[in-house]
């Protein structure tokens, strides 16, 4: 009965953060990604620097935007490698817990150490963590990539003011796409 209780606040905490994942990243891409920006060459170079190079002048929102969130952790690195550290930690126990929990909970459901309803509330439960730390830390992300963001609205990269908002609105989506556990992603 215990393992049963775990199972509400598990699968509560787990929807809630797929739905804010396809809300805030899967439907602006969806919506914004497929737009052709043109954009100025030069000027993309000189803000985003050599790491992140743009093979024409014109490519859609969604290509551009992951450029845009690439340049802006790397240039996040720099500026503040222990904020950048702690992210990519959380990311990496998104990553290893949830893959580890299941080898571990398959091992004591073998050896009969504990029910199947307590296996499937621990996996649920460590699940539920890598994504509560994954959407806590993507604060530091999102300020990262508005401050390149501000800088990019200011250089004035773009003809039009549509292709510039697409942009940078699949730049934060990016982010939010990153933000669960790849055990969630598919979904």
């Amino acid at each position: 009965m215990f393992w049963r209780i775990l199972y509400i606040p598990c699968i509560l905490v787990i929807v809630a953060a797929v739905v804010m994942r396809v809300w805030f990243g899967k439907q602006v891409v969806l919506a914004k990604g497929g737009q052709r920006c043109k954009v100025d060459v030069d000027r993309w170079s000189d803000l985003l620097g050599t790491t992140v190079n743009l093979p024409t002048c014109e490519a859609s929102a969604a290509d551009l935007g992951r450029q845009l969130r690439k340049s802006a952790l790397i240039q996040w690195r720099e500026r503040d490698s222990k904020a950048a550290r702690a992210r990519e930690a959380a990311k990496r126990f998104g990553m290893a817990v949830p893959p580890l929990t299941i080898a571990v909970v398959l091992f004591a459901l073998i050896a009969a150490r504990i029910p199947i309803a307590g296996g499937i509330a621990i996996f649920l439960a460590s699940t539920a963590l890598s994504s509560v730390l994954g959407i806590l830390s993507i604060g530091a992300e999102l300020r990262a990539v508005a401050v390149l963001c501000k800088r990019l609205r200011d250089s004035r990269i773009f003809s039009r003011q549509d292709d510039e908002e697409a942009v940078l609105r699949c730049a934060v989506a990016e982010v939010w796409l990153d933000s669960l556990p790849p055990i969630l992603r598919w979904i």
